[in-house]
């Protein structure tokens, strides 16, 4: 079954803000809750469809990846969606705190819940994109505070359970039509209180680390790729598993060569006798042994271009292959000459019976010349 666009589902707009997202799904999620269309299988199905798209475009790696490769590029990512309303309650109920003001008697807070996704942005030159590269990376990361393991409690010291909410995390409530629960305002819905909290941490049981690890580059990477480094993020919550790191390409300008997708665009000036007669060339390529010959047929114009297939950037769609490179000719005209070059031009203009008007003693028009 091919899923609706997730922009298309909110009714918003590719280019539409965090908060008018926000506000999108709220009125989605109020009109087609289950406990208010309770039976109603459609509603049920409309109300998983607009938590996953709002899932998705209020994250901000989540939404580029959705930009740049659309569903298909999410799932390769290992997202899947949610299996049902139930499985919305269990990770979304401080998102109906927002909303509404409650959350909701369904699942727990305390169920286990995927890490943090980081991002890092890396910057290449074009000829480590050429070739492929690896590169060691520093980038900070909460994790797991050493000296407590991770509980937030001193040595010695043991988390207890929550006089407000009995280690529930929730205390119930009625509101309208909807028989929720609301976030305990002691534990924060942990179901458990610090009452000695580690020093290290501060009771938060993470720590800022910085984290240093190699990252391999494959060759034909551009701007704006990603690669997912999984389980490279942030611890996960309750036993969740931890987030991904996405490390985001950026390959600078070349002083030489200009790149648009596979392809490599170039400029090579030659002399006007070059381009009258004809030569061959051999110019520098990307890699650091690597040139290309490049035949100039006699008579070639100015901003003329020369395609050579398969030297252009490797592909990443397409393994072990290249795209093309493009060389546009110039045609530089010399601004000073040798009497001899200037004599030597002018017995051409005379075999081309070209009247020069600084040869004559009224210049011709150009419209006169024009008509002979």
């Amino acid at each position: 079954m091919n899923k609706r666009d997730y922009y298309e589902v909110l009714g918003v707009s590719r280019n539409t803000g965090d908060e008018e997202i926000k506000k999108a799904y709220r009125k989605l999620a109020l009109k087609h809750h289950p406990d208010r269309n309770q039976g109603d299988k459609g509603a049920e199905e409309k109300f998983k469809e607009a938590a996953e798209a709002y899932e998705v475009l209020r994250d901000v790696e989540k939404r580029q990846i959705y930009d740049q490769y659309g569903h298909e590029g999410l799932e390769g990512r290992g997202f899947s969606g949610f299996s049902g309303a139930e499985d919305i309650f269990s990770n979304f109920g401080d998102i109906f705190e927002d909303f509404f003001g409650f959350g909701t008697s369904r699942g727990t807070r305390t169920r286990g819940k995927q890490g943090r996704s980081l991002r890092y942005d890396l910057k290449l030159t074009l000829e480590e994109a050429f070739f492929g590269i690896e590169k060691e990376i520093s980038f900070q990361r909460m994790e797991a505070c050493h000296s407590c393991n991770g509980s937030g409690s001193s040595h010695g010291s043991h988390p207890q359970t929550c006089p407000t909410c009995q280690g529930r995390g929730q205390v119930i409530r009625s509101q309208g039509f909807f028989q929720v629960s609301t976030t305990c305002p002691m534990c924060h819905g942990e179901g458990q209180v610090i009452s000695d909290p580690c020093k290290a941490c501060s009771g938060q049981g993470k720590v800022s680390n910085t984290r240093d690890i190699n990252v391999k580059i494959p060759a034909g990477v551009d701007t704006g790729s990603q690669l997912r480094l999984t389980t490279e993020g942030e611890p996960g919550e309750y036993g969740g598993p931890p987030g991904d790191l996405f490390v985001v390409i950026h390959v600078r300008e070349h002083e030489f060569f200009k790149r648009e997708n596979d392809d490599l665009i170039c400029q090579i000036p030659i002399s006007f006798t070059q381009a009258a007669l004809g030569d061959v060339l051999m110019i520098p390529g990307l890699g650091d042994d690597e040139t290309h010959e490049l035949e100039i047929s006699s008579g070639i114009q100015p901003g003329n271009v020369i395609k050579i297939p398969g030297k252009g950037m490797p592909s990443l769609r397409a393994h072990h292959k290249r795209g093309s490179l493009y060389v546009k000719i110039i045609v530089k005209i010399p601004e000073k000459l040798s009497q001899e070059q200037k004599e030597l031009i002018e017995a051409l203009a005379r075999t081309e019976d070209l009247k020069l008007s600084h040869k004559r003693k009224k210049p011709e028009t150009f419209w006169k010349k024009m008509m002979q």
